[in-house]
């Protein structure tokens, strides 16, 4: 893949996420003509997708998931990794997709796409279901509070600690305006409130605002975004509400036609899915309610740093460490002894070098090497290195 220009790097990345590791995006496309026996009349219809083998190799334990992504929540800890078995291998082909894409003749275009990898590997599920007409956006997206700016080509299908925003899709509405978007969004909601009184539940009350800028300026590509969102419950006799809030920068920076830097940094403080990575896989949870009855916001933050090379031949080797950390002092301090804080993730951190080669347009193979490591609030820890091997096939 030639990177020599900056915005091609980037569509690179972008594809990456996406598609899975970097290779062109392709598709079957079929053009209205009132020729053909099919009369579209002005209708684009673009079908794509890929098949995709994801292959593991767990040296210290057995951490995979489906797609044989890492789980930080499976790495054993204090004296547990003392005890554990070694060398676990496993593959699927969960992350197989298909995805069509339709653009009318008054220019309104319709996405709707999935995968494989619903209820845990091999049902499938919607990634994504929208429609957009001049800038208004509405459906199944990613959250506006995310970038593929920054991001390092890996084979881990969900990405390292340290990802711009929350690399997830959720319900929205959003208007973009050059690198200008806002939206209006579903709340994820993976995570919960901490709290002792089973009378109390998290509400969800009001949409996430979101306001994201992304552009480019020479050999720089940028983004930055924020959030505000409510944190809230109402037990009907007893309620409190808080504003979580979140903001990240990210940059790619093309150095030569063949060496990318990419850099990331995020604070949020009301976390979920919004510090990706956090807690025990995905989500730290947003707070907890204190013996007063009131919400204290969990706050935390994250960052990644790697470097891509084009070796050429359609080769590239790609590097990076991405680490997120959530602050649990208060809550410690709050709640002693309850809602088990100490076995509460407080560090997550991955390192990864892999090799990607595209032996012709439509095919990509790839190795990877991860390291990666788990830090409890009570100081126990954990660690393990795992090898990944994937070959996808895009049409």
């Amino acid at each position: 893949m030639k990177r020599s220009k900056l915005r091609t790097s980037i569509q690179a990345a972008t594809s990456l996420l996406v598609l899975g590791i970097a290779s062109p995006v392709s598709a079957m496309k079929i053009v209205g003509d009132s020729d053909h026996m099919l009369d579209l009349k002005g209708y684009e219809i673009d079908i794509y997708g890929y098949a995709r083998l994801n292959a593991s190799y767990d040296i210290d334990e057995d951490i995979a998931s489906s797609t044989r992504s890492t789980s930080f929540a499976a790495i054993n800890t204090g004296a547990d990794e003392d005890n554990e078995a070694t060398g676990f291998f496993g593959a699927d082909a969960f992350q197989s997709r298909l995805g069509v894409k339709t653009t009318t003749p008054q220019g309104v275009k319709i996405v709707v796409e999935g995968d494989f990898r619903g209820s845990g590997g091999g049902e499938l599920r919607i990634r994504h279901a929208y429609g957009e007409y001049k800038g208004v956006m509405a459906g199944r997206n990613w959250s506006n509070y995310n970038s593929f700016v920054g991001f390092v080509p890996t084979l881990e299908f969900d990405g390292m600690p340290g990802n711009a925003g929350s690399q997830f899709r959720t319900s929205q509405l959003r208007y973009t305006s050059g690198p200008v978007s806002v939206s209006l969004e579903q709340p994820f909601n993976f995570a919960s409130l901490i709290t002792t009184d089973p009378s109390i539940e998290q509400k969800t009350g009001l949409p996430v605002a979101t306001a994201r800028l992304q552009d480019s300026a020479g050999a720089i590509s940028y983004s930055t975004a924020a959030f505000l969102r409510q944190v809230s419950y109402d037990t009907g006799t007893e309620d409190d509400s808080e504003i979580a809030y979140g903001a990240f920068g990210a940059l790619t920076f093309a150095v030569t036609d063949t060496v990318s830097l990419h850099g990331v940094v995020n604070y949020v403080n009301g976390g979920d899915i919004y510090l990706y990575r956090s807690g025990e896989d995905f989500a730290q949870e947003y707070g907890y309610v204190d013996s007063s009855g009131s919400i204290e916001l969990i706050s935390g933050y994250s960052a990644l740093v790697g470097a891509s090379f084009d070796i050429g031949g359609g080769r590239s080797i790609n590097t990076g460490v991405g680490m997120v950390e959530s602050d649990w002092d208060d809550a410690l301090r709050d709640l002693p002894g309850s809602a088990n804080i100490g076995d509460k993730h407080e560090t997550n951190t991955m390192a990864m070098i892999n090799y990607q080669w595209s032996p012709v347009e439509a095919v990509t193979m790839g190795v990877e090497y991860s390291y990666s490591k788990v830090e409890e609030v009570d100081g126990d820890d954990g660690d393990a290195s795992r090898l990944l091997f994937a070959a996808q096939y895009n049409f």
